[in-house]
């Protein structure tokens, strides 16, 4: 039974998603960059939606929100950058709600956006990148069945510091 479901984000969500990333603004920007301060509006949201609708209309990528049974509104999850001729691969993002931390929701969105990566959006490849020292992603993607495959030296900056990524592959069965 699955605890999580994952939706496309549709303007009727627009407010509710606006509320999740406000909520979580202080939490995200510890772990990645900022998002320009435009973003955190209805019209900013607003966009965002738009170009999530059309990149997946294009299939260029597909984003996800993540709900609990319930209805709550917990995560995103993204397959972002998809290449099909020659590589039929896409890169994996994700982030949770503080909230909804150390419950299980990371893995479960994986797993379930992994399902539609390899599933209908017939993909044989996705890879993620996590932060070294951030071992609650390397989990959650080990989890999953990633196998890491590399590891660069000072290739994300986050706030003025330059941090290692780790880098990660998973194929589709």
């Amino acid at each position: 039974m699955n605890l999580l479901e994952l939706i496309a984000p549709t303007p009727d969500v627009a407010d509710e998603l606006l509320r999740f990333e406000t909520d979580n603004r202080a939490f995200f920007e510890t772990r990645i960059n900022s998002r320009p301060p435009g973003f955190y509006s209805h019209e900013g949201v607003g966009a965002a939606i738009a170009l999530a609708e059309r990149e997946a209309a294009e299939d260029k990528g597909y984003q996800f929100l993540v709900r609990t049974v319930a209805g709550e509104l917990v995560g995103r999850v993204n397959l972002i950058g998809v290449k099909r001729a020659h590589f039929q691969m896409a890169e994996l993002g994700y982030r949770m709600a503080e909230s909804a931390c150390g419950r299980g929701y990371a893995s479960e969105a994986v797993r379930l956006v992994l399902a539609k990566a390899f599933g209908e959006l017939g993909l044989m490849r996705v890879e993620a990148n996590a932060r070294v020292g951030n071992g609650g992603s390397v989990k959650v993607l080990l989890r999953n069945g990633f196998r890491q495959f590399g590891h660069s030296l000072r290739s994300f900056e986050l706030g003025g510091v330059w941090h290692d990524r780790l880098h990660f592959e998973r194929h589709a069965d």
